[in-house]
Order: C-alpha cells, then sequence, then structure tokens
C-alpha cells in the first residue's frame, strides 16, 4: 500500500508539470498536442522495452488495446479543457474519473463498494457543481468535455488492473502511443501550425512528463484495488493551484476552494472506508 502511495504522487507531479507544459502550448491544436506527447512516449517506450528485453505487444492484448482506446480520447478531451480553462478547474474537472473508475471496478473487476461510499463519491460530484454554478468562465461543453474524459479515464484505469498480472507496466504505457500516435498523426495534416523553438522544448518537456506519470500511475494501480488507491489523484489539484497562481496570475474565487474542499472531503471520507474495511476484514 505505501508503495503504491508513493508511486501515485510522484505520478500526479509529473502529470502536473505536463499539464503546465499543455497550458502554455495553448496556441498549438489539441490533435498536435497528443501527437507529438503520443510520439516521444512511443520511442521512449520502445527503448525502455527494448533493454529489458520485453516484447512490446504483450500478452493480453484485447484489453491492452482498449486501454489504449480509451486513453486517447480521455486525453485528448482534457487536452480541450485544459487549453480552456485554468489548470485547477480543468483538472478538478477532469479528476472525477476515481469515482467512474470505482464504478466501472464494480462490473470489471468484481470490486464491491459499500453503499455509504456513493455518498462520498456524490460529494465529490457536488463539488465541481459547485465551481460550475458559481463560475460564469466554465461554459457547459468544457464541463461536458471534462466529465466525459473522466468516464473514459477511468474505463483505462480498468483496463490497466486487468492486464496487471500479465503484462510489463511499460508495455501498458506503450499501448496508448501505438494508438494514438497514428491516428493523430492523420488528423494533424488536417490541422498543423509550426511550432517555434521554445514550443519544441515544451513539447519534448511535455512527452518525457509524461513518460514518467504513466509508468509510475501503471505501477501505482496495479499494485492496489482500483478504489482503493484512486482517490490520491486529487493531489495533483494542489500542483494545479500552485501553477495557476504563480505563472498565470490566477486567483481563484471562494466557489472553486468551497468545491475543492467538498471534492477533497469525499476522497478522505471513501478512503476511510475503505481502509477500515479492509482491516475488518483482514
Amino acid at each position: 500500500m505505501r508503495k503504491g502511495i508513493q508511486f501515485m504522487l510522484i505520478s500526479s507531479f509529473s502529470f502536473s508539470l505536463m499539464q503546465l507544459c499543455v497550458k502554455m502550448l495553448s496556441h498549438l491544436p489539441v490533435v498536435e498536442l497528443v501527437f507529438f506527447r503520443s510520439l516521444v512516449s512511443l520511442v521512449l517506450s520502445l527503448v525502455i522495452l527494448q533493454r529489458a528485453r520485453v516484447n512490446p505487444f504483450g500478452n493480453n492484448k484485447r484489453y491492452l488495446i482498449l486501454r489504449g482506446i480509451f486513453g486517447v480520447a480521455a486525453l485528448s478531451l482534457f487536452f480541450f479543457t485544459l487549453q480552456a480553462l485554468p489548470i485547477a478547474t480543468a483538472v478538478l474537472i477532469q479528476y472525477l474519473s476515481p469515482m467512474f473508475t470505482a464504478l466501472f471496478a464494480i462490473w470489471i473487476l468484481k470490486e464491491p463498494m459499500k453503499p455509504v461510499q456513493w455518498l462520498f463519491f456524490a460529494l465529490a460530484f457536488a463539488g465541481i457543481m459547485v465551481i460550475k454554478g458559481f463560475d460564469d468562465d466554465v461554459e457547459l461543453i468544457y464541463l461536458i468535455a471534462g466529465i466525459l474524459s473522466s468516464v473514459f479515464a477511468g474505463l483505462a484505469y480498468n483496463m490497466i488492473r486487468k492486464v496487471k498480472n500479465t503484462d510489463h507496466p511499460v508495455v501498458v504505457v506503450f499501448y496508448f502511443p501505438l494508438i494514438a500516435t497514428p491516428i493523430m498523426g492523420i488528423a494533424t495534416a488536417f490541422n498543423w501550425v509550426m511550432p517555434q523553438l521554445t514550443d519544441w522544448l515544451l513539447i519534448l518537456a511535455m512527452g518525457v512528463f509524461t513518460q514518467i506519470a504513466q509508468v509510475y500511475m501503471t505501477k501505482a494501480w496495479q499494485g492496489n484495488e482500483a478504489n482503493q488507491i484512486a482517490g490520491l489523484k486529487y493531489v495533483g489539484v494542489f500542483f494545479a493551484l500552485f501553477w495557476d497562481f504563480t505563472l498565470f496570475g490566477i486567483s481563484h474565487g471562494w466557489a472553486t476552494f468551497i468545491g475543492i474542499a467538498l471534492v477533497i472531503s469525499g476522497v478522505v471520507f471513501n478512503l476511510l472506508v475503505k481502509n477500515k474495511k479492509q482491516v475488518s476484514s483482514s
């Protein structure tokens, strides 16, 4: 359990650096960013797998392919919201994914949940609704896109768990760029904007931080029950708040902090119930 927490925290911080890069590249199309991010990850994954002498195409191909498809949909929608909203707002909406992860885990992974946990997840969702209701900058299209991103992310995380005993963590990571690179490569041909020198540096950093985040996230998910580790992703919102304030001069209103408090409360209560359940059953 302790290693899983450490892995998820490293992953969350790395993801926050990736999000910062995406925000600073808002002048480039989403499909172009996803393409470059995937291309860097593809190369890094192949190098790592070759050195480890691991078959890059894995064993449980059905779930690996689904992991890649769901991951591409989730990331594309997230980048769409991230370019238009403050980082913290976009991250908080997308971080509803643990709710959908635990929901899908009931059927996909056969991991039960106590009825009271639904109340805590509703509390977290209410936090998002508070922000939407009092923040005029959160348009409905971005809210819907963020929620859909969370749905696909929840499905992707369950696919990761499905292959935890059959495939290497980097193989799981590899299937995202394997699917995303050709799809987004074709899409960029219809919406290409030439990056400048600083853009190329940010694109490279975005890919490297993503690779680190994906590997550690995969290790975290493969070592713990999905609805046990899911809530730790919420720590990323604090990194996002820091970037918003220090780099972009964005001061969030009271509704944002109330929403964050509701979300974090829902997550913490859920983790407490989950830990108590584990202790009583041991």
